[in-house]
């Protein structure tokens, strides 16, 4: 059985669960947070989660893990068929998570966790995420999923990471990011609907509060 390893309130763990999920694939969780103790090094070489536990050993790295799936397991697809349209979503998946979910990370300790952060990152931060979503704006279809009528991996990066800099954006700047992309917002609001993406949200919440807590004392 495929194995998951990771904690209910990382973007990325979810990614991959609400994608084994989808197709309906057997797994199970192992709940371990990030760690640079040599054990867990042995299986997540930079001490990262996810990482995926198959039968030939450990899959790292959320899109690689991603692609493993699409390339291995049955199931819903989450990649299309045809060699152009599979190559577009691949492109939307990595522009959300460059343009987007990682500039929106640098404000994380003091938007989440109850740090700071200096003007100057911050006003980085804000002109890359308006940027990021200027982009993602002229090259997601929404039609209604981000590449257009069916699901695919870029949904999951567009739903667990559009949300976090949103927020980033509204507490730094008082900025709306998709103020110009209602279609974004109809996409969230259907997801929602979805009933796995309910189930990893109960899941989320219910370890939100002590994933705080122990993130606050550290900073």
């Amino acid at each position: 059985m495929l194995r998951l390893h990771g904690f209910a309130v990382s973007n990325y763990f979810n990614m991959v669960k609400l994608a084994l999920m989808e197709k309906g694939l057997a797994f199970d969780v192992n709940t371990v947070h990030p760690s640079q103790d040599a054990e867990f090094l042995r299986i997540s070489p930079r001490g990262k989660v996810p990482c995926l536990e198959v039968e030939e050993g450990i899959i790292n790295e959320t899109n690689v893990i991603l692609e493993y799936l699409e390339d291995t397991q049955g199931g819903k697809p989450l990649l299309p068929k045809d060699p152009y349209e599979r190559a577009r979503v691949r492109a939307l998946t990595k522009e959300i998570e460059l343009y987007i979910e990682l500039p929106a990370r640098a404000c994380y300790p003091e938007v989440f966790f109850g740090g700071k952060v200096d003007q100057a990152i911050k006003d980085k931060t804000l002109a890359e995420l308006q940027a990021g979503v200027a982009a993602l704006g002229r090259h997601a279809s929404f039609a209604p999923y981000v590449a257009g009528s069916e699901m695919s991996i870029a949904d999951l990066m567009f739903l667990y990471s559009i949300d976090l800099a949103c927020t980033v954006a509204k507490r730094i700047g008082g900025i709306d990011l998709l103020a110009d992309l209602p279609k974004a917002r109809e996409l969230l609001a259907l997801l929602a609907q979805n009933p796995n993406v309910q189930k990893i949200e109960a899941d989320k919440n219910a370890e939100m509060a002590a994933f705080i807590a122990a993130a606050r004392a550290k900073h």
